[in-house]
């Protein structure tokens, strides 16, 4: 079985929205604002391109990585690797040419599907929906996150507030540093 990859650059109230500076958001670049650059707090994320098989994103982050990802040389492992998106509205035809393979599925049963198949750890960039639904319905097996100590108090969540069985996480890695970043790699207990 597959491993399915929740990654997330998330606010310490669980903000997971517009963290790199996307258009109408009131605290849009979060991550890059107030927050001193140091590089060792982001190896996990080269990492994370050299770890996975493939990648998931659900419509919305598609269509605002695909315009940008393909040409940018930090992503260039991404580019390389089957790429799925999850989107119940979305056609054949509205995929970019120049990302490489990009399949699309239909549903949570679709993702389970993949989850069976041979290959290595499918990673989940953006896509505050999908990662929560993926999550509800028990089909995400780890959280690498980069939490900052922001509190953006609106925005998308990185969990849903569905009222549903506890769900108990263990600790794989962790790290703090000192621009007050925090790296949570939680695995989920089954």
């Amino acid at each position: 079985m597959r491993t399915l990859i929740v990654t997330a650059f998330v606010s310490l109230d669980g903000v997971m929205e517009a963290p790199g500076g996307e258009p109408g958001y009131r605290n849009s670049g979060w991550t890059f604002k107030d927050i001193k650059h140091v590089d060792e707090s982001y190896e996990i994320k080269g990492r994370e391109q050299e770890e996975a098989a493939a990648m998931m994103i659900g419509r919305v982050s598609y269509e605002a990585f695909s315009p940008v990802w393909p040409d940018l040389d930090y992503f260039a492992g991404y580019k390389a690797m089957p790429k799925y998106v999850v989107s119940t509205t979305l056609q054949e035809s509205d995929l970019v040419t120049n990302w490489g393979d990009v399949h699309i599925l239909r549903s949570t049963d679709d993702v389970a599907a993949l989850k069976e198949t041979e290959g290595g750890p499918i990673i989940i960039h953006g896509s505050a929906r999908l990662g929560a639904n993926l999550a509800d319905v028990g089909l995400v097996d780890r959280y690498n996150l980069l939490v900052f100590p922001t509190l953006l108090g609106a925005g998308k969540r990185l969990f849903s507030s569905t009222d549903k069985d506890k769900q108990m996480l263990t600790v794989v890695e962790s790290e703090s540093y000192s621009n007050g970043l925090h790296k949570l790699v939680y695995d989920v207990v089954r």
